[in-house]
């Protein structure tokens, strides 16, 4: 048994599909403040002032916070449907195509949130780890059910699969929440480029 680990963001897609679905579900008034109160953030992430986790964990609760879940799944399903697969890399889906038909167990490891992944990921027979919006009562609350997993990937790859069954394991990634996951793989691909 052979085990794909693949980050999304940058690995499989050309481009951020998280920030691409919080301007699309951001209410007019959010986009009309996000200049003053996500931009400073923004400009220090890009800085490296700022990791990702703390970038993203303000961007969600700005987005999210007290909106109504129904609504917000729907926004993703079609969003699922009508931009991601303009945003995934063809030599990436090939090499996603490659691992599943050798069997192998592929996984999508990411940041980003099941309710755009994982009709993204099913429609492929794609296994997935990744961010939850939490809710209470039909409404999101801006904060992750289960905390952040983009720094934890490790322990939750470690939680889900028994790693000593795998005779290789291969792990796609481009960011430093990656290098961890890439470290657990016998063939590595950091931005594209084989790891020895």
């Amino acid at each position: 048994m052979e085990l794909a680990l693949f980050d999304f963001d940058h690995t499989i897609t050309a481009s951020d599909s998280y920030a691409r679905f919080l301007r699309r579900v951001a209410t007019p008034e959010q986009l009309a403040r996000a200049w003053w109160t996500v931009g400073p953030w923004l400009l220090a992430y890009r800085l490296r002032l700022l990791p990702a986790k703390r970038i993203r964990a303000r961007v969600t609760r700005l987005t999210f916070h007290d909106r109504h879940a129904e609504d917000i799944a729907t926004l993703a399903g079609g969003y699922a449907r009508d931009v991601l697969p303009s945003l995934v890399r063809p030599l990436m889906l090939e090499q996603i195509r490659w691992h599943l038909s050798r069997q192998h167990t592929v996984v999508v490891v990411s940041a980003s949130l099941d309710l755009y992944l994982k009709p993204w990921c099913d429609a492929l027979g794609l296994q997935l780890i990744c961010n939850r919006l939490e809710s209470r009562d039909g409404r999101l609350t801006g904060q992750y059910d289960g905390g952040d997993c983009g720094p934890r990937k490790v322990e939750l790859i470690r939680q889900r699969y028994d790693l000593s069954r795998f005779v290789r394991i291969h792990a796609y990634g481009d960011s430093r929440e990656d290098r961890g996951m890439l470290a657990l793989a016998h063939d590595r691909w950091y931005r594209g480029v084989h790891q020895s």
